[in-house]
């Protein structure tokens, strides 16, 4: 008589940091994997476009400012490219072992930048979205909400005391194209409250991270904890 083996599978936890241009998230969530591992709970820091050799190849082409000529197209492909690749690599294998992630920026960058920053049709984008991210959607998204001059100052600061590669065909944008990607963030969150938390980006940055910490705290699972 053969014995059925029950294999148990840990499901991790997905959160991403979303925002305009210098809002604070890449600060947060730095913040955030710290106070995490004070805790002893294990978390793993990526990003996007990027999070692994391949997609940072992508990523250099796509935040070149010297790729103007860059079509929106081309643009969302090269996105959902270095998505599929970061996921495949990264980000499913750390969830599938139980870990956290904290992702700077996922797809709903995509559309806030490519959808209603630059126009594209959003089932378009969405289509993508739903290949490239092989069924993997964020537990919890912390938009860091600012106001777009705001931002665009932080970020442009940002990159003048920078001495590596210059990421910054976005800043260089019409203040008008982030104003619409901020009001897609606004939407997004608007669509979907249940997961989205939205951070006052004004405060100081105790006060966003002491906002954060309390409600990631609140929501992390218990088998987490205890698996981590």
């Amino acid at each position: 008589m053969l014995t059925a083996r029950i294999k148990v599978i840990h499901v991790g936890y997905f959160i991403t940091f979303e925002g305009v241009e210098g809002c604070g998230k890449t600060t947060q969530i730095k913040l955030l994997s710290e106070f995490l591992s004070t805790r002893g709970i294990l978390s793993v820091l990526t990003r996007e476009p990027g999070g692994c050799p391949i997609a940072d190849k992508i990523r250099t082409i796509l935040l070149d400012a010297e790729n103007q000529a860059l079509s929106p197209l081309a643009e969302l492909m090269l996105y959902a490219a270095a998505r599929a690749q970061h996921i495949t690599e990264v980000i499913s294998p750390a969830l599938s072992a139980g870990k956290i992630v904290l992702c700077d920026r996922f797809c709903d960058a995509t559309v806030a930048y490519q959808s209603f920053g630059r126009g594209i049709d959003r089932t378009i984008i969405d289509s993508l979205n739903f290949h490239a991210c092989q069924g993997r959607t964020p537990d919890l998204t912390i938009l860091v909400d600012c106001d777009p001059r705001v931002g665009l100052e932080r970020a442009r600061r940002r990159i003048e005391a920078t001495s590596g590669p210059r990421e910054e065909r976005f800043e260089l944008e019409a203040l008008a194209f982030h104003q619409r990607v901020r009001d897609g963030y606004l939407q997004l969150a608007a669509d979907d409250p249940n997961r989205f938390l939205i951070i006052d980006g004004s405060e100081t940055i105790e006060e966003i991270f002491a906002s954060i910490t309390t409600q990631v705290d609140s929501r992390i699972p218990e088998s987490l904890r205890a698996v981590c």
